[in-house]
């Protein structure tokens, strides 16, 4: 597969490196890949495979991210190579995110997907953002990167539906190109994230704290697993410090469906869902929102007054009522990017 030289490492003695693309910031000797799997240390410099080729390209509404306060409605372009600096046994994009170069996955059917294209195929396809989801954008982040830069330029936005595992640095580098992120704050305890993701929670909850420092819009996702992640107590924390960062930040709360290795488990009772949404308003959080079921916990309404803003029907906007950013009703500003 094509090579291409990687951003963010440092050349080390005897032809080691160590990238600072995430927070697991490999050491490699020359030869090694990074846990990413798709990135190596070729004598002494770092390369990466995922350069340009895409395991996936659709056109999806950004609701389907989710973004619920970001340009709703509309629609973003999203694409996503091989591979995941996360082990995650539930994932639901698995055939592609679990995939790795380092073992065998030259034979992965990619295409090559220049960021000229890919910015050419959001306009055509009217896109008002391009989105890097699916697997991990940090780990295809030069890829990501260019293209970013070439959409800002050309009017359209840019998103990361992310894990939220990269550094400080990566987030200096990308800021003033990436409009919005969601981040997934898979569990708030440090033993859960590195047992079941092998990674760690602190680098999470410091790149959300940092997005919201460099003004990139933030919502995050909670998949709520049984038995996993649904106490009251782990709940209330995740609530908690999203509270203590911002009462703003939207918190859509996703019911998990049996997959990849919890193909065993059972789907999260709605029950559940509407138990951390009400201990996410006893946070104090204004907007909440109920994933992967049908009917309820959707719309936006506003915190001040409770009007219907925004009514949804799945990934459908059926009506958006939010006039220049407020409500229509009572004048409260309503958080997000609405224009």
């Amino acid at each position: 597969m094509p090579q291409r030289e990687a951003m963010l490492y440092d050349r080390l003695d005897r032809q080691r490196v160590e990238c600072r693309l995430c927070a697991h910031r490999c050491m490699l000797n020359a030869g090694q890949f990074g846990i990413c799997g798709v990135r190596q240390n070729l004598d002494g410099a770092l390369y990466t495979y995922v350069y340009e080729e895409v395991i996936a390209a659709h056109v999806d509404p950004i609701e389907k991210k989710p973004f619920f306060h970001f340009l709703p409605g509309s629609e973003a372009l999203s694409v996503a190579t091989i591979g995941c600096n996360f082990q995650c046994p539930f994932c639901q994009n698995w055939q592609i995110s679990q995939t790795r170069i380092s073992s065998g996955a030259e034979s992965l059917r990619s295409s090559y997907l220049p960021v000229q294209e890919v910015v050419r195929q959001a306009k055509l396809n009217h896109c008002s953002s391009i989105s890097y989801t699916y697997t991990e954008p940090t780990i295809f982040f030069e890829y990501a990167y260019d293209t970013a830069r070439l959409a800002k330029d050309a009017g359209i936005r840019n998103n990361f539906v992310t894990n939220g595992f990269m550094t400080p640095e990566a987030l200096e580098a990308i800021k003033p190109y990436l409009d919005a992120a969601n981040v997934d704050l898979k569990f708030f305890r440090e033993e859960k994230y590195k047992k079941i993701c092998k990674a760690r929670l602190q680098p999470v909850l410091d790149s959300i704290k940092k997005m919201k420092e460099l003004n990139i819009w933030v919502e995050v996702t909670t998949l709520i697993i049984p038995g996993e992640n649904d106490s009251r107590e782990e709940l209330q924390d995740m609530a908690r410090f999203l509270a203590s960062i911002d009462l703003d930040i939207p918190w859509h709360l996703s019911r998990f469906h049996p997959d990849y290795k919890y193909s065993g488990s059972q789907a999260t009772p709605v029950s559940t869902l509407r138990l951390a949404r009400d201990i996410g308003r006893e946070a104090g959080l204004n907007y909440i929102y109920m994933g992967n079921i049908w009917g309820e916990g959707e719309d936006t309404v506003c915190p001040g007054c409770g009007a219907l803003l925004i009514k949804r029907e799945g990934f459908t906007v059926r009506q958006n009522r939010i006039k220049a950013g407020c409500c229509p009703d009572c004048g409260r500003p309503i958080a997000g990017v609405f224009e």
